[in-house]
């Protein structure tokens, strides 16, 4: 994760902005997030890894069509370059509009469901929108060498599959434009308006949109926590109750799968040990 100075540096050589504020927001598994202040305007600065730039490219185009559509999103801010995103040294570099209002709290009822219509509301309208940045949704390689980080790590994660496959043959699921990352903090509510909205589209893929939601749940506490949210989505979405009830705790497992996955790449980073073990918890039974 670049510091401050550094990031100051490329806001000002890729965009020129000239941050008077940088301040770290509350991010998903996938991603680093900033919010900026620059002459008055107020920016969110998003970073990835380098493989994820063009599905994060194809999330800014998405904002785009929803705007189209009124729904507040951030409005991507192009480089100097023109271009959508920048390749840093520590990964891919984008830029987008702050949308008005606070971020949501994950574990406030009313939050959920605002965050549950946003989020359903995205997947309905984002049905017909395509862009050749957007990959389709892949399983994890449960042979891959850095799942033997820990001895219970790759029988977890070839379980966490093996069930997804499964759901994915036997289930017919509803596919659609994914945002990969919906963490509460990246949704919004502006209290002067009551609007709510997004921050931007995050790393957008192809998929089942019941993994989105298992993601969202994960963020909220797990399934008894998060039946307000689930409430705001199915009100919202093009995803039917009955399909929902019967991939959501098969997707909960895999996503945790995925935090594993992304976490055991990444063991010399901060806060990725922990981030192992809490997906432990979740994927191995106590005993």
């Amino acid at each position: 994760m670049p510091d401050d100075d550094l990031l100051r540096s490329l806001l000002r050589d890729h965009w020129h902005l000239a941050p008077s504020e940088v301040e770290a927001l509350d991010g998903g598994l996938m991603s680093c997030a900033w919010e900026v202040r620059s002459g008055g305007d107020r920016y969110v600065a998003r970073l990835v890894d380098e493989p994820a730039k063009l599905p994060v490219e194809a999330g800014l185009s998405a904002a785009e069509h929803l705007r189209g559509w009124g729904i507040e999103v951030g409005a991507p801010v192009r480089t100097l370059g023109g271009s959508l995103t920048a390749s840093t040294p520590a990964g891919a570099l984008a830029v987008s509009r702050r949308v008005p209002g606070r971020s949501l709290a994950g574990a406030d009822p009313i939050d959920q469901q605002w965050w549950g219509d946003r989020l359903g509301v995205v997947h309905r309208v984002l049905q017909d929108f395509h862009h050749p940045g957007l990959r389709p949704w892949s399983l994890i390689d449960p042979d891959a060498a850095h799942l033997g980080a820990e001895p219970w790590l790759r029988p977890a994660v070839a379980d966490a599959v093996t069930a997804t496959t499964r759901l994915m043959v036997t289930d017919r699921l509803t596919y659609g434009v994914l945002h990969g990352d919906p963490a509460p903090g990246g949704f919004v509510v502006d209290p002067d308006t009551g609007r709510t909205g997004l921050f931007d589209c995050g790393a957008s893929g192809t998929g089942p949109l019941a993994y989105d939601v298992a993601a969202a749940v994960v963020y909220a506490g797990g399934p008894d926590a998060s039946a307000e949210f689930l409430d705001g989505y199915l009100a919202a979405a093009p995803v039917p109750p009955d399909e929902l009830d019967a991939a959501l705790p098969v997707m909960i497992r895999f996503r945790w799968a995925v935090q594993a996955d992304w976490s055991a790449r990444r063991l010399g980073a901060p806060g990725a040990r922990a981030n192992l073990h809490r997906a432990r918890d979740a994927l191995v039974a106590p005993g």
